[in-house]
């Protein structure tokens, strides 16, 4: 229920901030002729998933102050899939619908009534501008006078990389994440905190002389989420993504996992868990008799606030979690302040400033047939500009991409460029990786797969030699199981013969 309010909360705020700061920003963006009512003209804009019933939140996020400051401009949404027509399917209709996002995107922006802009994640532009569907924007920030250097370099560059080194799309806000750490631990263990530019080397070598103490006494000395456990295949899965490592080939015919650089990766994440490095579901269970039922406790069971993890990964809205702690820690009986600070998310050595805990999700492009171009840009340039960037800006849970309003939360003293310098993973074969799960559903019993032999070698009952030995037997034979029935049932395929497990969360990953 707190949840709740606390969202409805925010999102009043939103409005009422916005409507606060609707007259200088009309002022700012009209344009005279502009509103002309007798130049009436609709502007359509795409969005990956959406339907009627959330259609008022996207317009107050992204539309509805530019309709404002243009009058003469009807904006309409068009989802590429709307989730409520296929809500109350089957688990075989939905299958049979085929709802590939990436196709549905390409059939709105290339159908009988093209959309003009499409509102899209990073996961998905890499695909639109090897098609050639998006219209470069470099020409038009010249012309204009937009400098992309008074964006954070990590977007820009992010977007670049996708588009040889052009602009196909901007993003007024994104989401980094951080390597928080926790001074008090450092300096009981009279260890240097994390420097800046930390590698995952390094940052696994400084976890191993951070862990203390045994049992309900026991530090960690790094969690992968504020929570300290989450499922041990998938923090390794997110962890290696740099390093673009694939589980099978193009084809789905045979697997690509008994390899040195698997062997590493498996080796290195196991380990730590086997060592009590990284936490496990046993090392955080709660003595329940001793926890105060009487007061709410939100950080009761989060490592770092109860001073079990020495370091975690979290985005950048984990700065409010902190804010409010220490705000109210000493309500909570046995828990003190928190002494803080942050560099960036560590990253490898053969992928140096990328990093998957990176995101972009609010990607606006210019549909390359785009009816109404000039409009178009008009808005993918409003939704970019410093006037809308200000009133982002407010949001505690996005980043903004301009640099002018990037800030320490007030109050607080911390390292904030240690959210805007890592890039988000690049994946040029995103489109094809997801046209073969989609053509493939039961590819994704290979991940369950995967997950069951890893947990073997955290469980002691394999050696990762031989795990991964196992993992190519039998993920070869289910390849070739999965090639003759590729969506359906598939008899001696499951728990009882590959181990199941449940389903995980992780992106496809194929040569």
């Amino acid at each position: 229920m707190t949840t709740f309010y606390a969202s409805k909360a925010r999102k009043w705020v939103l409005v009422g901030t916005s409507l606060a700061m609707l007259v200088p920003i009309l002022a700012a963006c009209s344009d005279g002729g502009s509103n002309d009512p007798n130049n009436r003209r609709t502007l359509r804009i795409g969005t990956m998933y959406g339907s009627s019933s959330d259609e008022s939140y996207f317009r107050q996020q992204y539309t509805d102050l530019f309709e404002f400051a243009n009058s003469n401009i009807d904006i309409e949404i068009v989802p590429a899939i709307d989730y409520t027509e296929s809500q109350f399917n089957t688990a075989e209709e939905n299958q049979n619908n085929n709802n590939d996002p990436i196709k549905k995107v390409k059939e709105l922006m290339t159908g009988a009534n093209p959309i003009d802009v499409m509102i899209l994640d990073s996961g998905v532009l890499g695909s639109l501008i090897q098609d050639n569907l998006l219209m470069p924007l470099d020409a038009k920030m010249k012309e204009d006078k937009i400098d992309p250097n008074d964006y954070v370099p990590a977007v820009i560059d992010g977007i670049k990389a996708q588009g040889d080194d052009q602009l196909y799309a901007l993003a007024p806000t994104y989401t980094p994440s951080a390597l928080f750490y926790n001074k008090k631990i450092f300096s009981k263990m009279n260890v240097s905190p994390p420097q800046e530019n930390i590698t995952w080397d390094q940052l696994f070598n400084l976890a191993r002389q951070l862990k203390s103490g045994e049992g309900k006494d026991a530090t960690f000395g790094f969690s992968f989420n504020q929570w300290g456990y989450s499922d041990p295949y998938n923090d390794m899965i997110n962890y290696a993504a740099p390093l673009q490592l694939k589980l099978f080939d193009s084809n789905a015919e045979k697997m690509t996992v008994n390899t040195p650089q698997w062997e590493n990766v498996w080796t290195t994440i196991s380990q730590l868990y086997k060592d009590h490095i990284l936490p496990t579901t046993e090392d955080l269970q709660i003595d329940y008799n001793n926890v105060d039922n009487t007061r709410y406790n939100p950080f009761q069971q989060q490592t770092f606030f109860n001073g079990k993890s020495a370091m975690v990964i979290a985005n950048y809205s984990f700065i409010n979690d902190i804010d409010s702690y220490n705000k109210n820690y000493q309500k909570f009986e046995g828990m003190e302040a928190l002494d803080w600070d942050v560099v960036q998310v560590p990253t490898f050595s053969e992928a140096p400033g990328v990093s998957s805990y990176i995101y972009m999700s609010s990607l606006a492009g210019i549909n390359a047939k785009a009816p109404n171009p000039d409009d178009a840009w008009k808005f993918v340039k409003f939704m970019n500009g410093k006037d809308w960037g200000k009133l982002k800006s407010r949001s505690s849970y996005e980043m903004p991409a301009l640099k002018e309003f990037i800030k320490v939360k007030d109050g607080m003293s911390y390292n904030i460029d240690a959210f805007t310098t890592t890039k988000p993973i690049l994946n040029s074969n995103t489109y094809a990786e997801q046209q073969l799960y989609t053509e493939r559903p039961n590819l994704y019993q290979i991940q369950s797969l995967a997950q069951t032999e890893f947990n073997k070698v955290i469980q002691n009952e394999m050696t990762v030699k031989e795990a991964l030995a196992e993992f190519e037997t039998k993920g070869n034979d289910l390849l070739q199981k999965i090639k003759l029935n590729p969506s359906g049932p598939m008899e001696g395929v499951g728990g009882d013969v590959y181990g199941g497990g449940g389903a995980i969360e992780i992106k496809p990953m194929i040569d």
